[in-house]
């Protein structure tokens, strides 16, 4: 039992070891095995396995009281199925991808309000929604608008002002 609590340990600080050492099992042969497992051999598969087989194999061996044999069998029957769980859920977050970065011009056509007074000649500040957040930016308008006042952005000058426009109801 010992044996097997050791191994489920292993396997711990190894799944430890793979936060800070990720992918250093991949290139363990010198690129000789690229593509052939597919992250099979990554380190948070080879832990969830350790572990595993460690842990479930001792209980098989203290709890269930069965032999070393069929404790080993257990073992090495959940450690793959943790090591496969470990595989999709790690294939799973790496196929994850993020909504693409707002673009200057994104920006135009896009409503917002006015936080700071625009004058007819310099800027003031809008407040815009953009991708879900908001966004302050310098604004300039042909005309003099409050501020609270609704508007519409009309251009993109730069990256942080606008040309905006009342919107008229």
């Amino acid at each position: 039992m010992t044996w097997f609590l050791g191994l489920g340990i292993a396997g711990i600080a190894l799944l430890v070891l793979s936060l800070l050492f990720d992918g250093v099992l991949e290139g363990a042969f010198g690129g000789a095995l690229d593509g052939l497992f597919d992250g099979l051999l990554s380190l948070p598969v080879v832990a969830g396995f350790l572990s595993m087989f460690g842990f479930s194999g001792a209980i098989a061996l203290g709890g269930a009281g069965l032999g070393a044999g069929a404790a080993t069998g257990i073992g090495i029957a959940s450690g793959v199925v943790a090591g496969w769980l470990a595989w999709k859920l790690s294939r799973a977050l790496m196929r994850d991808q993020t909504d693409a970065t707002p673009r200057q011009e994104d920006v135009v056509g896009t409503a917002g309000s006015v936080v700071t007074a625009i004058p007819a000649e310099g800027y003031g500040e809008v407040l815009i929604c953009l991708a879900g957040h908001p966004v302050k930016l310098a604004a300039k308008s042909a005309v003099p608008v409050a501020r609270g006042t609704e508007i519409w952005v009309e251009a993109s000058l730069s990256s942080t002002a606008v040309a905006v426009r009342p919107v008229e109801r």
